[in-house]
């Protein structure tokens, strides 16, 4: 497991397109065609394949974007940004692997072997930290899947609503091993549905997960925002370490201070000034230029 998520590679990306892939050719070669042939909106067969495009930029600028990385150009402006808290961040603390002063609110990543600003986490789904310079692009492209997986699954389910209520399954009925009549229920039109359109049924299955699963790490990361804090500073203050990174005989979780509830939250300033820092990040100060 520590080698499968705690070492960079593109495996998560490829495996992502392949999922992404899969659903989109299931969702194109046949429940459109379905969809179509009842007769549903093209504007709304449409929508799924616009959210695909937003979540395609929102992945690639996750990929892409530098996270922000501290360097030595960089790192006196970035130390001017935010203020130690002294308690889980403090001043004069030199990164052992970059050599340089760790800003308030960084981390040096093991996995990308550098220290980020503001750092997050590291994710295996796009292969790159997310810090201060690209978590308002991972916000969006965790809502665009969100919303893609929502939109095709609430698609697929009015076709096979439709073809339930075409076929007449519901009024249905079937022998028994006992020769006796019984009406068709619930799990005999799910049954019958699986027989019929197994892929379909797969899909629709796997979408619901990714739909909760995400939903719910979505909403995590809106309150973070909310209150200007990083999912490493959440973690931190709890005293949740990856015992690999951190043995026990480096980190003792029940020496670890936990802050007091008031202290937090130390670098929240309101909900609009913590939103307005997760979409437009502080600027490094300009050196003068004597």
């Amino acid at each position: 497991m520590h080698s499968l998520f705690h070492e960079r590679s593109n495996m998560f990306i490829y495996l992502h397109l392949v999922l992404e892939g899969a659903v989109y050719t299931e969702f194109t070669f046949e429940v459109f065609n379905f969809c179509r042939e009842m007769e549903t909106a093209l504007t709304s067969l449409c929508v799924p394949y616009v959210l695909l495009i937003f979540k395609t930029c929102f992945f690639y600028l996750c990929i892409s974007k530098d996270p922000g990385t501290v360097t030595k150009k960089r790192v006196v402006g970035q130390v001017s940004i935010y203020q130690y808290d002294r308690r889980m961040f403090h001043p004069g603390v030199h990164c052992p692997t970059c050599q340089l002063v760790k800003p308030a609110r960084s981390k040096h990543c093991r996995v990308c072997d550098r220290c980020v600003h503001r750092f997050d986490h590291h994710c295996v789904w796009v292969n790159n930290c997310i810090g201060a310079l690209n978590t308002r692009y991972f916000l969006l492209y965790l809502f665009s899947v969100c919303a893609m997986a929502g939109d095709i699954a609430l698609l697929t389910t009015d076709m096979l609503l439709h073809v339930v209520l075409r076929s007449g399954l519901l009024g249905a009925s079937y022998i028994d091993e006992y020769d006796q009549q019984q009406p068709a229920g619930f799990l005999f039109v799910i049954q019958h549905l699986f027989m019929s359109f197994p892929r379909i049924i797969f899909m629709l299955g796997f979408l619901v997960f990714v739909f909760f699963l995400l939903g719910g790490y979505a909403l995590f990361h809106s309150y973070l925002a909310l209150v200007n804090q990083t999912s490493n500073e959440w973690y931190k203050s709890r005293g949740y370490f990856c015992q690999h990174c951190h043995p026990a005989s480096a980190v003792d979780p029940l020496k670890t201070p936990v802050p007091e509830h008031s202290k937090r939250y130390f670098y929240s300033h309101g909900i609009l000034r913590n939103l307005g820092e997760i979409f437009f990040p502080p600027r490094l100060p300009k050196r003068k230029v004597n």
